[in-house]
């Protein structure tokens, strides 16, 4: 497997998902969404914004996770995480990656505080696409601090 590179510090953050046709997914988080390849195989990496997609196919459980079973959503109706993505124009967003054959459940609606769709992966994954409406920017309180490392007790 190739090095994948290293966070320049901290952490790096990583959606990892399991894919039923791994060629698949990468082609759309590629091609449809903008993400550029890292590594393909199995696992696929794909970079998209400030993270990365982790594509890989399915399994038992192994040695470090020995009651778990990896799968595809079984009701992609039911879920209990989803990819949320903050951009800055969102009308923008929804034409240009529904050109690329993005499915999306609605057009953008506005609510309270931002306008949001969401579109669904070819494995059935949930991807939320939001623009703030907030006057003040978008949900960054000032008291929130940067991701650090834990430290050591």
């Amino acid at each position: 497997m190739a090095e994948l590179p290293p966070p320049p510090e901290g952490i790096l953050l990583g959606y990892f998902i399991v894919s039923d046709d791994v060629e698949r997914s990468q082609r759309f988080y590629t091609e449809v969404l903008g993400g550029r390849l890292l590594f393909s195989g199995t696992p696929t990496v794909v970079a998209l914004a400030n993270t990365w997609i982790v594509i890989n196919t399915g399994g038992g459980p192994t040695d470090d996770k020995p009651t778990v079973t990896l799968e595809t959503p079984p009701d992609p109706d039911r879920i209990s995480s989803f990819l949320n993505f903050r951009v800055k124009d969102i009308e923008a967003v929804y034409a240009e990656w529904s050109a690329r054959g993005a499915q999306f459940l609605t057009p953008p609606k506005r609510h309270q505080y931002e306008t949001r769709c969401y579109v669904r992966d070819p494995d059935g994954y949930l991807i939320e696409v939001g623009q703030t409406t907030d006057p003040q920017g978008d949900w960054s309180p000032t008291q929130w601090q940067p991701s650090l490392p834990a430290r050591r007790r």
